[in-house]
């Protein structure tokens, strides 16, 4: 396990992670890598209202706002990143057994070579991935190709613990 991404320790942390996000009352200390992935994660399996792709970005840039934090063209929102992680994360609720607890598929992501922060290193040159025209839209590999399919426009239920 990548030591930049702790485990989570229960589906009700997880939920508080991805609560916190949606009322903008996350700290800034823990909006870390791990806690992307969470949110991420628990939009994906507990939020069937929303639309990850779709409404993640304003729920990040609200919850950037709350903590005094601005989008500029070289720090803040990310899209490219933040499309690739839900997509990733995806794949990761899409894969684990059914029932699983949420904790547990959001740490085996973690330590994943998708665990580490600078995962997408190895899809998109940093060139790219830290240009500004993938910090404000999507930008597809330039290297390999990843090893899951796009975000899906509409994701069935799932049986999943209530969280």
């Amino acid at each position: 396990m990548s030591s930049a991404a702790p485990r989570s320790q229960s589906d009700a942390e997880i939920a508080r992670i991805g609560a916190g996000l949606i009322d903008g009352a996350l700290p800034g200390a823990e909006w870390r890598h791990a806690a992307h992935g969470a949110s991420a994660q628990w939009l994906i399996v507990a939020r069937t209202d929303l639309h990850p792709p779709r409404d993640m970005p304003g729920l990040i840039r609200a919850d950037n706002q709350s903590l005094g934090k601005r989008t500029t063209d070289t720090s803040g929102y990310h899209e490219t990143i933040t499309q690739a992680s839900l997509r990733a994360a995806w794949h990761a609720v899409a894969l684990a057994p059914v029932g699983a607890p949420l904790f547990e598929i959001c740490n085996r992501l973690l330590a994943s070579d998708r665990g580490r922060p600078d995962w997408l290193l190895r899809y998109r040159s940093k060139p790219v991935l830290y240009s500004l025209e993938a910090r404000r839209t999507w930008v597809g590999p330039d290297q390999e190709t990843p090893p899951y399919p796009p975000y899906p426009s509409r994701v069935g239920p799932r049986v999943m613990p209530i969280i």
